[in-house]
Parts: structure tokens; sequence; C-alpha cells
């Protein structure tokens, strides 16, 4: 169980981060995509597209922080589903919990720092990030996405060309950040919204693995448009995980203090939620992604699908 719990946890890391960050640009290149058909749109054209159909720039600069809890697949023979609650704020704070049982694990990030604590696998303590943690904290953890304002940031989007996902056309960018590493967002030509986007690599038996989550369940939130779930797919690895969001707050009250380094001895549930034994079922309301989230940013979603249990 400790297994499945790890990749829960890995999967609910990156949720809410919403989204995009650096990454190794996993799989084929510009020769893998067809060509054909996708000159006709430039890279700013596309993401104009596609911020509109998220709602639009202003309304996502209004949005100050982004509160999503929800439900995330821990995997196992029974596929145990977890509760996990994660809170965004910007500029880069980020804290993602999920519970089992009468236990909770969380990891938070203030904007340059971040912590954990992993109950599920034995570790009480508080132990802070690896600098690669840190490294995809730091850019899982913008609220809106690696699109929104990507001139801004500093980053270069390249079109690839166009590929199938899931039966749908879908414009493939490639995102290089302005320290130069890169990963790959595919946008449906017919929605504009996201439906994939590379993860971070992930080891598993000593090798390092290709990510790919995937963005479905696209509903309104407070006028932003947002996926509900997202599916995590490691290349090479039995089965994928799935985080839902059932619930999004946006602009709540939260003080900075729930973004500083853990202690233990005070170390309560910020947002409590019922005790989830092995059997539990996913209520009928779909968030980690995040945890995450994941695109209330597609990408917001996506940090509760990383790697919390390094």
């Amino acid at each position: 169980m400790k297994r499945f719990l790890s990749l829960a946890i890995q999967s609910a890391s990156v949720v809410t981060l919403l989204a995009s960050a650096p990454a190794v640009l996993a799989g084929s290149s510009a020769a893998s995509a067809q060509t054909a058909g996708a000159a006709h749109m430039s890279a700013a054209q596309i993401v104009e597209r596609n911020v509109a159909a998220r709602g639009g720039l202003q309304a996502w600069r209004a949005v100050n922080t982004m509160t999503m809890s929800g439900q995330l697949e821990a995997g196992g023979t029974k596929n145990t589903r977890l509760p996990f609650t994660m809170t965004l704020k910007r500029p880069h704070k980020s804290r993602i919990e999920v519970r089992f049982n009468d236990q909770t694990a969380f990891q938070v990030y203030d904007g340059a720092r971040g912590w954990k604590v992993r109950p599920f696998l034995g570790r009480n303590e508080v132990e802070p990030y690896s600098p690669a943690e840190a490294k995809a904290a730091a850019s899982w953890a913008e609220l809106d996405g690696p699109l929104m304002d990507y001139a801004a940031k500093g980053t270069r989007i390249d079109v690839l060309g166009m590929e199938m996902v899931e039966g749908h056309r879908a414009y493939v960018l490639k995102l290089t950040t302005k320290d130069n590493t890169s990963r790959r967002v595919w946008i449906d030509a017919s929605s504009f919204l996201e439906v994939k986007i590379d993860g971070d690599p992930r080891k598993l038996d000593g090798k390092m693995h290709n990510v790919a989550i995937f963005y479905r369940d696209y509903r309104k939130e407070g006028g932003l448009v947002m996926p509900h779930t997202l599916e995590t797919a490691v290349v090479g690895a039995r089965g994928t995980h799935k985080l839902f969001i059932e619930k999004v707050a946006l602009n709540s009250q939260v003080d900075d203090s729930l973004f500083a380094k853990p202690q233990i001895a005070a170390a309560k549930v910020t947002h409590p939620a019922p005790a989830v034994g092995a059997n539990a079922v996913l209520s009928p309301h779909p968030t980690t992604s995040a945890s995450a989230g994941a695109s209330g940013n597609a990408n917001a979603n996506a940090r509760a699908h990383q790697s919390a249990s390094h």
C-alpha cells in the first residue's frame, strides 16, 4: 500500500500547481508531428485563442488565490481514492494535502522554498524539498499556467505541427522557458483548450520514464474554464492515475502562514475531509489535479500530479 500511496502523493503534487513548468522535452520532436495543416496559425494566434477559450486574460489576472478539492486515485488492486485539497496563491505559493484514514500528508511551497511531510511512508518529520523538487515547484506553481502571459514570463513558443490526441486534432506547441527548459502542450484545434501536456519525467525501477498528463471534463468556475479530470500516464508503467476536482474556490482569504515551513506539533488539516478506507468511492460530483488542477489552469491542476514522494 505504501507504494501506491507514494504514487498518489506524486500525483497530487502537481495538481495544483496548475501547471507548467519547464521540463525536459519528452518524446518526439517536430519530425514526429504532422506539420501539414499547422502553418495557417502562428503560435501567438493559437495561444490567443486558448486564453479566450479559458475565460480571458483579464479574468485570470483577477484571481489571486485558488483552492481546489476532490479525490485522487492511489492505485492498487482496489484503486483507493483519497481526498485532497490544493491551495494556490500568487505569485508562486502552493500547498497540497492528501488524507488517508487519520493521516495527512502535505507539501508546501512559499515561492522560494518547499517542505513535505509524508506519514503514509512512515516519515513524520518535516523534509525540505530537494533542489530538483524546488525547481519543479517553481515552474508548476503558476496559478494560471504556462501559456497565460507567456511573453512576459520570458517563454518562447513554437508550433511543432499537429497530432491526434484521443480523437482530437491538436496543435503541438513547444514551450521553452527563460532558463532554457522545454515541454510540449497539445491544444485542441476546435475548442483551443489544452488536452495534454508533458509532465516531468519520473524515475521508476531505476529508470527515467516520460510522463503525459491528459485534461478532460472542462467546466466553468467563476467565469474561468478549467479541466476537472486529470489523468497521468507514465510511459512503460502499468495503469494510470486520475485526479478529480470536485470543488473550486476563487479569491478566498488565504494567509501566507499556510505556506510557511510546517511545524509538526501544530500541523493540522486546513480543510477537514472524511476518512477514506480501502473501498472509498468517488462522490458523484467531480479538480490535483490538484490536484491540482490543474485549466483552472490545466496547469494548476497538473501539479497535483507531481513528485511529492521523492
